[in-house]
Order: structure tokens, then C-alpha cells, then sequence
């Protein structure tokens, strides 16, 4: 068994953004790549794209359009033979390895930041795979028991994403350079 297994959640062509936010080339990185290399660089040991192929092993959404929750419990499925599960979103990928940290270092079951769905850790015994597919994302994280940590003010932006242009502005902003997909 592994300790550490991270998923991807990529949900494909955004309607607020125009466009696959998985897409978006941050630094020269997808996205997608981009938070591949952080949840290596954290210590995942397998990563799993949930929602879609884009080059990395992935797990098709259960139910189209029907939220993220389904996509989770797919890709973790999945990943059986991991004892910690870091789920990140495409949304945000400019999280760091710091930014990380405190979620990782939380004992079981796990951690989110509050009012903050994303990033989170959730050890695999607290998974609660009797969720409906279509479950808002907040019914996971009180159904798992997560402990919701402060997040840090300095991350905040890093940790909100990129959901609308003007959140991609203010990362652009941050000394990160964006481009749309080829």
C-alpha cells in the first residue's frame, strides 16, 4: 500500500472561463502538469486525472456535469492501494508543496481549508463512498470528518484558483504567467 495518491479533478470546458481550465499553460506547465509535478513534489506516489485524458492515467466522471464528488469517488476507486488521498482542482494550480503542508500533516481522517473546498487530504477510511454522485463537495468534507484549517492569508489567492478571468488576472498579477491552450 502506498501512503499518498493524488487526484486531479478536471472538469473539462468552464462555462465562466470560455474554455478547459486544464488547458491553461501556467508558466509553460497545463495545469494539469503543473499540479502532477506538486502532488509528486508533496510525496504522491501515483496520480490520477478524475474527468478526462489529458496524458497523465485518469478516470472518466460517473455521471457527466454532475459535479465533482462522483469524480472523486471514481478516481478513488482507483486508487485502492493508497492509504491517503490529496485531491486537488485544476481551478488552482499554482498551489505549492508549502501550501500543502498543513493538510498533509494532519492526522487522520484528514484536512481542508475552511470555505476553501480544495485543496484537501482525506485518509481512505474516512472516505464516504455512500455519497451521491451529484453531492455538493462540502457534504464530502463534513461526511469524511475533515478538520477545517485556517488558511494561510498569504495563499489565499494561490488557493482561491483561477475559476474566472479576473482570478486568472490577479495570479497573472502574482508574477505567474498564463496563456490559453494551444
Amino acid at each position: 500500500m502506498i501512503d499518498l495518491a493524488a487526484i486531479i479533478l478536471a472538469g473539462g470546458r468552464s462555462q465562466r472561463m470560455g474554455q478547459d481550465k486544464a488547458g491553461l499553460r501556467w508558466d509553460g506547465q497545463t495545469a494539469v502538469a503543473r499540479l502532477a509535478a506538486t502532488a509528486q513534489a508533496a510525496g504522491a506516489e501515483a496520480v490520477r486525472v478524475s474527468g478526462g485524458d489529458y496524458g497523465l492515467p485518469f478516470t472518466r466522471d460517473p455521471q457527466a456535469f454532475g459535479g465533482p464528488v462522483g469524480g472523486i469517488l471514481a478516481a478513488a476507486a482507483d486508487l485502492l492501494a493508497s492509504r491517503r488521498l490529496l485531491i486537488l482542482a485544476v481551478d488552482a494550480p499554482t498551489v505549492t508543496p508549502e501550501d500543502l503542508a498543513p493538510l498533509l500533516n494532519a492526522p487522520a481522517p484528514g484536512a481542508a481549508y475552511a470555505r476553501l473546498p480544495l485543496p484537501m487530504v482525506v485518509w481512505r477510511e474516512a472516505m464516504p463512498w455512500r455519497l451521491p454522485a451529484n453531492s455538493p463537495i462540502r457534504h464530502l468534507i463534513a461526511d469524511a470528518g475533515l478538520a477545517e484549517l485556517p488558511a494561510p492569508e498569504s495563499a489565499l489567492t494561490r488557493l482561491r484558483g483561477a475559476n474566472t478571468p479576473d482570478e486568472v488576472e490577479l495570479l497573472r498579477h502574482s508574477g505567474l504567467s498564463v496563456e490559453a491552450p494551444a
